[in-house]
């Protein structure tokens, strides 16, 4: 048990690394195409530091454990939202980022709240009525993906609509000085790490599952979850260091989105309907997603004159929501 914590660890140090490479190469992509960091954020960081999710999650099911790969797309959007509100109490220099400053976020994380929440219902329904599939995808998986094409083009035209209309500001530029093609050969050598270090995170964690006896659901939801989510918390620390807040609050709900699309390849891969595999128990996860993200909206569009000295409620909250939604994953399990 001691060497697979060490090979644990080892691989989770890998992609610690890599993911402040990810922040970044973003940064400098983001200022250098003048993209705004706000989409790269939600889009291109987003989906890179998912990446992890994704060859894990393809080397559980190919392994028959279904229930590990979607604790873990689930469990990870947990994970990105405690990131998000534990840098939030974190970060006291006025500008808190469940806060209406951060409004701009709003689009991105309701998207993922519509994606979670078609997932959620995938999960409660596979199996109780008529399923269609077209090219082994489920019905469900591809109201997902062009669920998430459209959603992901709405903020592409939000934000060119809302960098010709505002004013010029100035950022601090973290990555400053970077050209366009070292910033890409860094996101793509970064990236790759992240695909390479995957399978051998899941073959591991497959194995701290057999011994510990907690089962795939929980171990998926916790364990993997949160080493998957390792790339969205350093990239998004790194990020808060070069002064992008908007580039660390668009990889967490932006990820949280592109998981779901992740069911996608997963439906291809498995033997089956995906979602008839995998235990009902992850639809809790699921909506806690959906719970926790809706307050972390509410935090932003809700304007109030003063806030709390000590705590943010919004931030303490979403803690709150994701805390005892792992409690019952753990009694369900």
């Amino acid at each position: 048990m001691l060497h697979l914590a060490i090979q644990f660890l080892g691989l989770a140090a890998v992609v610690a690394t890599a993911g402040v490479a990810l922040a970044r190469a973003a940064d400098a992509i983001a200022e250098t195409t003048g993209l705004g960091r706000v989409l790269v954020g939600s889009i291109a960081l987003a989906a890179a530091t998912s990446l992890p999710e994704l060859s894990v999650d393809i080397a559980a099911v190919r392994a028959g454990h279904a229930d590990l790969a979607a604790g873990d797309l689930f469990g990870s959007s947990l994970m990105n939202l405690l990131i998000l509100a534990g840098i939030d109490l974190c970060h006291r220099n006025g500008r808190t980022m469940l806060s209406r400053e951060a409004a701009s976020h709003a689009l991105s994380a309701t998207l993922g709240i519509a994606l979670t929440g078609l997932a959620g219902c995938a999960v409660l329904t596979a199996g109780r009525i008529p399923g269609i599939e077209f090219l082994r995808v489920s019905g469900w998986s591809w109201t997902i993906l062009v669920a998430y094409l459209l959603g992901a083009r709405m903020l592409f035209v939000d934000q060119r609509i809302s960098a010709g209309s505002a004013p010029e500001t100035t950022e601090q530029n973290g990555a400053s000085g970077w050209p366009l093609r070292r910033a890409l050969a860094v996101f793509a050598a970064a990236a790759s790490v992240l695909v390479v270090a995957g399978p051998r995170l899941a073959e591991v964690a497959d194995a701290i599952a057999d011994r510990s006896g907690l089962g795939g659901t929980f171990v998926g939801t916790t364990l993997v979850a949160l080493t998957t989510s390792l790339p969205e918390l350093v990239a998004s620390l790194a990020a808060m260091r070069l002064g992008a807040v908007d580039l660390a609050i668009g990889n967490a709900l932006g990820s949280n989105a592109f998981n779901m699309i992740l069911f996608v390849p997963l439906d291809v891969v498995h033997a089956g309907p995906f979602f008839q595999a995998v235990s009902p128990t992850h639809a809790v996860t699921a909506f806690a997603v959906v719970i926790a993200t809706s307050v972390a909206v509410l935090g932003q569009l809700y304007h109030v004159e003063r806030r709390l000295p000590l705590i943010e409620p919004d931030a303490l909250l979403v803690m709150l929501v994701i805390v005892g939604a792992l409690g019952l994953v753990f009694q369900l399990s």
